[in-house]
């Protein structure tokens, strides 16, 4: 587990490195500089998160595969499309990974590249933030949750804002600018509808590749999950509070009914039938009913009073499968206002 949370972590923090290494390479090109921050600085700050985005990206390839939950091997990490796991989504990872590589080694070797073929490759490598990105996005765990949707959408907006000022305040050919502004706005607005159309969307995971072994696991802890979520109360104390009603019919039997709802534990409703005849304040019972249905798990349990003494009732019920529960009422009853308050808990 710890390694999965390292994994998505260094995952997330090398896209915003990446990120912002892109945008520093645009103000770079533009030559920009203050008073504060010469343009050395800019450069040096560039190089530097380049240089630390990579190594978060060597932490995430290297949790990924010892993690060892979804099948990725160190091959997969430098071979595009290869592996069994969503190949196309985490090939797309294993391309930027690959383009980051070599422009380390190239960088490390500059004096025996010549300067066109180390700079068509420096630029080329900003290839791999727009690959990062779908790639994060494509067969990241947490694709749909809102934070890293906002994120997202907060690189591409920076970035493009980048490049379109770039286009603005920078030269070059009238053909050559239309063509980076036009990408500048269509890239983005390509990948949101992806995003929009694919990942978003309910059955993704299978989709995108994943083993079936995997969706089974996913299935199995899924079911778990449930079924942990639906424990049946075994003990518990809660306070209550409810209405109390009485009618009589033809035969001269009397019916008192006394509806509850559970304000603690597992939260929930309770519900007492009492007949039989009337007598001085009460009913000398003849039949009983209980009903309890606790909020944790919406089962019903019936069953009838064991023992009545003044306003202290204790019942047994079970559910559909047999299981018993004791409950114990201990209420205090508002005739004139038609009230009830007071306690259950099991024994």
């Amino acid at each position: 587990m710890t390694l999965w949370y390292v994994t998505r972590g260094s995952g997330v923090v090398a896209l915003l490195l990446l990120t912002a290494a892109v945008v520093l390479g645009v103000v770079t090109a533009l030559r920009w500089r203050g008073e504060r921050w010469p343009r050395f600085a800019v450069t040096d700050a560039h190089r530097n998160l380049t240089l630390l985005s990579i190594v978060f990206v060597a932490i995430h390839v290297v949790t990924t595969v010892a993690d060892g939950y979804a099948p990725v091997s160190l091959l997969d990490a430098v071979v595009p499309f290869a592996s069994a796991y969503r190949p196309l989504w985490l090939g797309l990872g294993t391309v930027a990974f690959d383009l980051l590589l070599a422009l380390v080694v190239t960088s490390l070797f500059r004096g025996l590249v010549p300067a066109r073929a180390w700079r068509a490759l420096h630029w080329t490598a900003y290839a791999a933030w727009p690959v990062a990105l779908v790639h994060s996005l494509g067969t990241g765990s947490d694709a749909k949750t809102a934070w890293l949707q906002a994120l997202g959408i907060g690189c591409l907006a920076a970035v493009a804002l980048a490049v379109l000022a770039r286009i603005a305040l920078g030269g070059g050919a009238r053909p050559v600018r239309l063509a980076g502004a036009a990408a500048a706005v269509l890239v983005p607005v390509g990948i949101l509808a992806w995003y929009h159309a694919g990942p978003l969307h309910r059955g993704w995971a299978k989709r995108s590749g994943t083993p079936t072994t995997i969706l089974a696991r996913k299935s199995t802890a899924v079911r778990a999950s449930l079924t942990s979520a639906r424990v049946e109360p075994r003990s518990f104390r809660s306070a209550l509070r409810g209405s109390i009603t009485s009618s009589q019919d033809a035969s001269g039997y009397a019916t008192v009914a006394i509806s509850m709802r559970l304000t603690g534990g597992p939260h929930g409703a309770a519900k007492i039938l009492i007949r039989g005849v009337p007598s001085d304040g009460g009913v000398t019972m003849t039949a009983s009913g209980v009903t309890f249905v606790p909020q944790t798990t919406g089962t019903l349990y019936s069953g009838t009073i064991e023992s009545l003494a003044g306003t202290n009732v204790g019942a047994v019920v079970r559910d559909g499968n047999g299981d018993r529960l004791q409950l114990n009422f201990a209420l205090s009853i508002d005739t004139a206002g038609g009230t009830v308050t007071g306690t259950v808990e099991t024994a």
